[in-house]
């Protein structure tokens, strides 16, 4: 059985609280915060019937590994997680909609990504297992609640998996500064994999490769890219526009 993990801020614990209640071991939280938000955040975890525990600002910085708890952390059981990306996309009705991440090792570009995915309904987010980071605490603070609820798989090899999901007649579709079309210009409604790297050095160049299309986001100011995260809710967003 997997070890228990940590969830730190009221958006995060607050998610689990809501959606698994049941897998929440105890809540910590700070006795000197009596702010209504706090207040609201207690009631429900003991509606829950959740074990609360007082804990000081110090503790809950060592728990969380983080000064950013807001007062809240919690001691969880980790979800039962889809398998494989395989069963994933064998589970569908409509057509996929994923993002793929080359090279973002920042988590607190990881956990908005993975807010972004959530918010426009995203079926999941794919990663290198090598140049890349996982989910941990400061991710899933940073996610509010959207690292329990998107999927997250971390890949070996992205260029094959890339190709795998061309298989499946999943568009993939890559990010790029050069590219002759935006975003705008481009069918969302079918399967689509939308690829983007970090920003600076983008897509690795086998990545870039492996995409059957390369588009754009269109720059008017004098800034050459976006954060990598809000790149990822403007592609995200035009794809839930177009499938209405």
């Amino acid at each position: 059985m997997s070890s228990p993990k940590v969830l730190f801020g009221f958006h995060a614990v607050g998610v689990r609280l809501k959606t698994a209640p049941q897998s929440i071991i105890e809540i910590y939280f700070e006795p000197t915060r009596r702010d209504a938000r706090m207040r609201q955040f207690l009631e429900k975890a003991k509606e829950a019937n959740v074990r609360l525990i007082e804990a000081d600002g110090m503790r809950l910085a060592k728990l969380a590994g983080s000064h950013g708890h807001q007062g809240v952390a919690a001691r969880v059981e980790p979800l039962a997680q889809v398998h494989s990306l395989d069963d994933l996309l064998d589970s569908l009705s409509e057509p996929p909609l994923l993002l793929v991440l080359d090279g973002v090792t920042d988590p607190h570009n990881l956990g908005a990504c993975l807010r972004v995915a959530d918010g426009a309904g995203a079926h999941a987010v794919i990663a290198p297992k090598d140049h890349a980071v996982g989910v941990n605490a400061t991710v899933a603070k940073v996610a509010s609640g959207a690292a329990e609820t998107v999927p997250y798989f971390m890949v070996t090899n992205l260029a094959r998996t890339l190709g795998e999901l061309k298989e499946r007649n999943i568009w993939c579709i890559g990010t790029s500064d050069d590219a002759p079309k935006t975003i705008y210009q481009v069918d969302l409604k079918g399967p689509t994999a939308l690829v983007l790297g970090a920003e600076g050095e983008g897509m690795r160049q086998l990545t870039r490769k492996t995409c059957d299309e390369l588009v754009g986001i269109p720059m008017k100011g004098a800034v050459e890219s976006l954060n990598v995260s809000v790149a990822s809710g403007v592609c995200l967003y035009e794809a839930l526009r177009q499938r209405g």
